[in-house]
């Protein structure tokens, strides 16, 4: 639950299923209910002394979790660790072999998350977490992360910084919150290169999404050869976006996911979960999270 006026709210995930129904998509759906992730999963990313704060910070009716742009009630660690388990539960699906891709349209959201701190709408780091849990328990070696949404993924960069089996790359406006992302930001130790990031001005649209996908993701992701693929699907670089500046469109969010599909398909037999991140037009993100899906869907 957030305050009034908050733009993190229930109603984004609404406004996803509804674009999704609106679209004739979701009866062409396989629909997964999520469980609970276990904490053994959550504290391969972050200490176990944070997931016990959290949860008794909740438990003690707090009103924020280490900032206030984080606020929570006594059900948000159960809520946190419901999403973190979609996202696990969409990993085993696809790991199966019993969905061919997977979007899990969860919140919170989870990039900004930090080993020992919550930051931006994020508890716990959703995909670094199903990161780990896709090399762990189904022992995919190398994993790539694809983040778009508008703000840098702070949170799940430092998870892997040093880290060479796992290739992080993000494309976000720069400068903006929460200052992270330059592009000499490129790993460190043993995980230097594994880092990639494109800091784009305000206002880039849909060709320079492109531009940055074609000529530098795709080549860098096919030389590193994923064994699985995750993107953490921010919205909120829409070009209705409130808290966002930039001019992306929902054919501009197609045509990433149709190169991100394509990477997952000639690299590891199309081994792709999306996972939500931020998004905050109602309209913009269920227009945008529609034609994402429907590429996902293509055969």
């Amino acid at each position: 639950m957030t305050s009034p006026g908050h733009p993190e709210t229930p109603q984004r995930l609404d406004a996803i299923e509804k674009g999704l129904k609106d679209a004739g998509l979701m009866d062409k759906l396989l629909i997964v209910a999520p469980t609970s992730a276990p904490v053994e999963w959550v504290t391969r990313i972050h200490s176990p002394e944070y997931v016990e704060r959290v949860r008794n910070l909740c438990a003690s009716g707090a009103e924020y979790i280490d900032t206030s742009d984080v606020p929570v009630c006594k059900d948000s660690y159960d809520i946190a660790l419901l999403a973190v388990g979609g996202v696990l539960t969409a990993v085993d699906a696809v790991a199966a072999g019993t969905a061919r891709n997977a979007f899990c349209d969860v919140r919170p959201p989870g990039h900004h998350a930090l080993r020992d701190r919550a930051m931006g709408f994020c508890i716990f780091g959703n995909v670094a977490i199903a990161a780990r849990y896709a090399q762990e328990k189904h022992k995919f070696a190398k994993i790539l992360i694809v983040d778009w949404d508008v703000h840098h993924g702070n949170g799940t960069q430092a998870a892997f910084y040093a880290d060479p089996t796992v290739l992080y790359f993000s494309v976000h406006q720069h400068p903006f919150y929460p200052g992270s992302g330059t592009a000499d930001e490129k790993g460190e130790g043993r995980g230097e290169g594994f880092t990639i990031n494109v800091p784009l001005p305000a206002e880039a649209g849909d060709a320079d999404y492109r531009k940055v996908f074609e000529e530098i993701l795709r080549p860098a992701a096919l030389t590193f050869k994923p064994d699985f693929v995750l993107i953490s699907s921010g919205f909120d670089a829409h070009k209705d976006d409130p808290l966002g500046g930039m001019n992306l469109t929902p054919d501009g969010y197609a045509a990433m996911t149709q190169v991100v599909k394509d990477i997952a398909v000639r690299c590891c037999n199309g081994r792709l979960v999306s996972v939500l991140e931020g998004g905050y037009s109602l309209t913009g993100i269920a227009d945008a999270a529609v034609a994402h899906v429907c590429v996902l869907m293509a055969p």
